[in-house]
Order: C-alpha cells, then structure tokens, then sequence
C-alpha cells in the first residue's frame, strides 16, 4: 500500500488509465459506497486527464436510476431494494457501456433519467473518439451484470460509520441528522453489506483507493484483480 497526497493520487490514477491499450474508448469504473468520495475524485481525475489532451465523459449511475415508482417494491428502507431494484442496467450497457466497448460504433446517450424530476431523459446522441475516456462513477458498479464492461476497475473504500458523517454534511440543507442516519443504516449500509457478500467488489479492483483521509490517501495496486 501506497501513502501519498492527493495529487499523488490522481497523477497515478491517470498514469493507470494511460496505460490502458484498448481499441475503443476506456471504461473507468470508479466504485464505492455513497458518501465514499468517488464523484469528486472522478471530476478531478477529469480535470487532470483533461490537461494531458484526453477526451473525458463523465458518466453516473444517478442517471441511470429506474423511475422513483419503481424503485421501493421492497419498502423505502429495503437494502435488497436497493442493491437489487435501483439501477437500470441494461439501459446502461445498451446506451453507454456498449457502444463505447468492443465492436461498438462509439455512439452513446451519457444519461437516461433526471433524478431531480423523476423523469426519463433523451439527450442527443454523441460519438466518442476511440481514444476517449469514460469516468463513471457509482455503486454497486462491479456486480455481475457490468463487471465485464470495465476496462479499469477503481474502489474508494472509506469506513462505512465515516460515510454516515459525510452524508450528513453533505445534506444537512434538504435532510435533518435522524433523517439521513435513518436511511444510511437501515438501506445503503445494509445494501453495501450485501454488495460485499455477493460481488466482492474489492476482488475485481484493479486499484483500490482508502479515502477516509481525501488530502492523504493511500492506495494499492492489484494486478491480477478480475
């Protein structure tokens, strides 16, 4: 395991995704719990990637969410529901993962739902250059349906307790503490917990990123990871 700072970090990240050797656009998966730190290290990985003249999408599992109706069959606080009835893979693998993979014609829609109008979206059609790359990040991203999508497989572990503090932070404006502890402890901690015990995420990591501290990570390289 590696210690460094963050800009350590993300100089080894992108020296990880420039040693990719695909046909097609690279396929980032950036894994993790919610509250983890994984959307801000994708846009900075973005960033840095941008300044060495790649072409970066930046893709979320947020918008590729089932419509709000159809995601609590189980109840709102349902783990199982929310490892098992969230996520619309198969729109994702049609729309993104796929055209962006190989034999894909690189044309590819970045988003199918709007989670802050619980509405389907249509954007238009882009087309990737082969040398693109796609920086996804969400959870529950190295799951059977999609492991097999990913040309490099990055997990942000931080301490689940940890998570619950961030993401009481993070939504002190719209939820109250017992609201948020509410929800982390009885659904996405469970749900994570589940992940856990039936994908082994961390098994297929090719780079596994401990984020408890953002500003001094540290990481470890699995080459034979997948």
């Amino acid at each position: 395991m590696k210690h460094g700072t963050r800009d350590e970090l993300l100089r080894r990240l992108a020296d990880a995704v420039g040693c990719v050797t695909v046909a097609h656009p690279t396929r980032v998966a950036i894994d993790g719990p919610p509250a983890a730190g994984k959307t801000t290290l994708a846009d900075e990985l973005a960033n840095l990637l941008r300044t060495q003249d790649r072409h970066v999408i930046r893709a979320t599992i947020d918008d590729f969410l089932f419509p709000r109706a159809q995601r609590y069959p189980r109840g709102e606080y349902s783990a199982e529901g929310c490892y098992y009835d969230t996520h619309d893979h198969q729109a994702l693998n049609r729309v993104l993962l796929d055209p962006l993979g190989p034999g894909g014609d690189r044309r590819f829609h970045p988003a199918v739902y709007d989670h802050t109008k619980d509405a389907a979206l249509s954007p238009p059609i882009r087309t990737a250059p082969a040398d693109a790359v796609l920086l996804f990040d969400g959870v529950f991203l190295m799951r059977p349906e999609l492991i097999e999508r990913w040309d490099l497989h990055i997990f942000v572990s931080t301490a689940l307790d940890k998570t619950v503090d961030r993401a009481v932070i993070r939504e002190r404006q719209v939820s109250s503490r017992a609201d948020v502890e509410r929800r982390w402890r009885k659904r996405y901690i469970p749900s994570q917990q589940l992940y856990f015990a039936t994908a082994r995420p961390t098994e297929h990591a090719d780079i596994i990123v401990h984020n408890d501290e953002p500003q001094q990570p540290a990481w470890e390289r699995q080459p034979d990871a997948g």
